[in-house]
């Protein structure tokens, strides 16, 4: 027995020691928060990084460049916006992967955004956003999917809600029919006060876990300057955050007003206050440009760039040498050296997921909020039409109008329905849960016997 043991016990170590520093863990989404296959909670510190308009990531040399400041700065996460679906990005998720930093990536393109003012949800779409989750797939570090940011940017855009939550629903079913691991998707906000809480009720609502978010984050910059935590209403983003169904992160923050950026809020959001219910931020942006938000840059600004000048857009270098936007970088860097949240444990956390409850589907307003909570989602090649909206809730029919799910087009139902056990990320948590016993179990064995 023992000799057995001891020939597969180098064995079993190399296998442990391939899971540990070959391959990045992946994040999973589970009940309200994230884990990492070992089943320690994932919190974010992340950075917006659209270095050019179309793709950053298919740079290697420059995405190393960068990562040399982002983990010096403490990021473990990056979001990228717009990125072209063809191309090589092997290089740079690799070096992303080889620094422990992971992508929420936008799966719409600059043509197949969802628009609020005439929302639908077509063939086109689905291909284009399909092709980027093909890409991403891939990549351990695929920490999440965006299906659209900041749609909905008015109050009288909460009509566009509907065709947000069906393209999450068929990329979800997408992604189970190609047989991909549980990428979550889910979406960035506008924080609108006006739909403030519909919006984020309304995506965490549905009957059936295929037809909600797995997770839903928000882009608010209220903490300006010398604030605090009830001064910006972070409190009240908390207060409806709590008991939030899935993980809630803020996607976009960093408010330049007055300046210089201490970033004061993200002792709040990765302290005792909100760490709890959030899942930490993302820091707008990486890049410095007109709007004065950046954390680096590459250079003065170029006044009359030649347009053979590829490295040169809007007047901004955008490759070369990462310097330090002072002070915002170092204090950024200041307050994230601090701030690390250790959350929950899967294995704790396990039990508390059966408790779990889907919200209950806003009522439709007459000051805003214009979402029939008894109306079904939109189905493939659907368009808003008010007058057909104004007795379905959610417009007519295009020629495709195919359901690309089963219980694609479920309908919200009463109170109770929308609060029965929300099973979303159980299949999740029990992948993970093995995971994570199988590595305790086998480093215990592998000791002992060795």
């Amino acid at each position: 027995m023992f000799s057995s043991l001891a020939i597969t016990a180098p064995f079993l170590l190399a296998g442990l020691q391939a899971v540990s520093v070959d391959a990045i863990q992946t994040i999973s989404a589970v009940g309200a928060k994230f884990f990492y296959e070992n089943g320690t909670q994932y919190y974010i510190k992340g950075v917006a990084y659209q270095l050019t308009p179309d793709d950053p990531l298919t740079d290697e040399a420059q995405c190393k460049r960068d990562i040399v400041r982002m983990s010096e700065l403490g990021a473990n996460a990056i979001r990228v916006y717009h990125v072209d679906a063809s191309a090589d990005h092997q290089g740079c998720m690799d070096a992303f992967a080889d620094a422990g930093i992971y992508l929420f990536v936008d799966l719409d393109t600059f043509t197949t955004a969802i628009d609020q003012t005439s929302p639908h949800w077509n063939e086109t779409q689905y291909e284009r956003f399909g092709a980027v989750f093909d890409e991403f797939q891939q990549y351990n570090n695929t920490a999440g999917v965006f299906v659209g940011n900041e749609v909905l940017d008015t109050a009288e855009g909460s009509i566009a809600a509907p065709y947000v939550l069906a393209a999450a629903r068929d990329m979800k079913a997408y992604r189970d029919k190609k047989g991909y691991r549980e990428i979550p998707v889910g979406y960035s906000a506008a924080d609108i006060a006006s739909l403030r809480p519909m919006l984020q009720n309304y995506m965490a609502c549905m009957p059936k876990a295929a037809d909600r978010l797995d997770f839903y984050s928000l882009n608010a910059y209220e903490w300006c300057g010398e604030s605090s935590y009830t001064v910006s209403g972070y409190d009240e983003l908390q207060k409806n955050a709590t008991g939030y169904p899935i993980p809630i992160f803020f996607s976009e923050t960093g408010c330049n007003t007055p300046a210089p950026r201490t970033f004061d809020d993200q002792a709040a959001i990765l302290g005792d206050d909100m760490d709890g219910t959030w899942s930490g931020a993302i820091i707008y942006e990486w890049i410095e440009e007109t709007n004065d938000y950046g954390l680096i840059s590459y250079g003065a600004y170029v006044t009359n760039a030649a347009a053979t000048n590829t490295l040169v857009e809007d007047g901004y270098t955008r490759q070369g040498t990462p310097t330090p936007v002072s002070p915002d970088f170092s204090n950024l860097l200041s307050q994230w050296a601090t701030l690390n949240p250790t959350g929950v444990a899967l294995s704790a956390y396990t039990a508390e997921t059966s408790t779990i409850t889907a919200r209950t589907c806003p009522s439709s307003t007459a000051d805003g909020w214009a979402v029939d909570p008894s109306s079904s989602l939109p189905t493939l090649g659907q368009t808003y039409s008010k007058d057909s909206a104004d007795s379905t809730g959610t417009g007519t029919s295009g020629s495709n109008s195919t359901a690309t799910s089963s219980g694609s087009s479920s309908t919200s139902t009463s109170k109770s329905a929308a609060n029965s056990v929300m099973v979303a990320g159980n299949l999740a948590t029990e992948r993970l849960f093995a995971v994570s016993m199988l590595l305790t179990g086998a480093v215990g064995v592998a000791a002992f016997w060795l």
